[in-house]
C-alpha cells in the first residue's frame, strides 16, 4: 500500500473574526497555491505567531475555519517558547495560545497551537481498497534511497468523502527522514 507523504510546513488556520481583527473589516482570504487537498489552499496573507522567546511569520492556510489553530514543528516550538503536544488537528482543547499579529491588527487566541500528529487523508473508497479504518492507527516507511531510511509509527488514518489520498508530516520528521518534495512511502499495518 502506497501513499503520497507530503512535508507540511508551519502554519495558520484562521476564522472570519480573526481574519479581520489581523487584516481589516471585510478581508478576505487570497489564494496563493491549491494543496493537494482538495478546496485546501496556501494564502498570500501572512501573520507573525508571537511567544515568549521569539516570533515567526507564517503563511495562512484557506479557507477560513471555525477555530484558530496554529501548527508548528516541535523545533518551531522550542523556538517560540510555546510547550506544546502532539494532537490531530482541529483537537485543540487545552492547548497552548499565542498573539497573532497582522498588517491591521492582533489578537490572543486562548487555545490552538498545536504538534500536529503525522496522519494519512484517504476517502472511503481507498480506505476500502487498503482495508483501513477512520482513526486506525498504522506505521509508514519512507525514505529508502536517502541513506536515512524511516519507519513512522503512531499515523492516524483520517477517512472523509473530501479528502484525497496523502500523508502529511511536519519539517522535522521530513528533514530527519531526509525527504526531499513530495515522495512515496509504504504503509504497514
Amino acid at each position: 500500500m502506497k501513499v503520497m507523504v507530503e512535508t507540511s510546513a508551519h502554519h495558520v488556520h484562521v476564522t472570519k473574526e480573526t481574519l479581520e481583527a489581523l487584516f481589516g473589516k471585510g478581508a478576505t482570504l487570497t489564494n496563493k497555491k491549491d494543496l493537494s487537498q482538495p478546496g485546501q489552499f496556501a494564502c498570500v496573507e501572512k501573520v507573525t505567531v508571537v511567544g515568549p522567546k521569539s516570533e515567526m511569520k507564517m503563511s495562512i492556510l484557506g479557507p477560513e475555519r471555525s477555530a484558530d489553530q496554529v501548527e508548528i514543528s516541535l523545533t518551531d516550538a522550542r523556538k517560540l517558547g510555546i510547550s506544546v503536544p502532539v494532537k490531530e488537528s482541529g483537537d485543540i482543547a487545552g492547548t497552548p495560545g499565542c498573539k497573532l499579529v497582522g498588517p491591521a491588527g492582533e489578537i490572543e487566541i486562548e487555545c490552538g497551537v498545536i504538534a500536529a500528529k503525522r496522519h494519512i487523508h484517504l476517502d472511503p473508497a481507498t480506505a476500502e481498497e487498503f482495508g483501513l479504518k477512520d482513526k486506525q492507527i498504522v506505521s509508514v516507511k519512507v525514505g529508502e534511497n536517502t541513506g536515512r531510511a524511516t519507519t513512522f509509527g503512531d499515523v492516524v488514518i483520517r477517512v472523509n468523502a473530501s479528502y484525497a489520498p496523502a500523508m502529511h508530516i511536519d519539517t522535522d520528521e521530513s528533514n530527519a527522514a531526509g525527504l526531499g518534495g513530495t515522495v512515496d512511502g509504504e504503509i504497514i499495518v
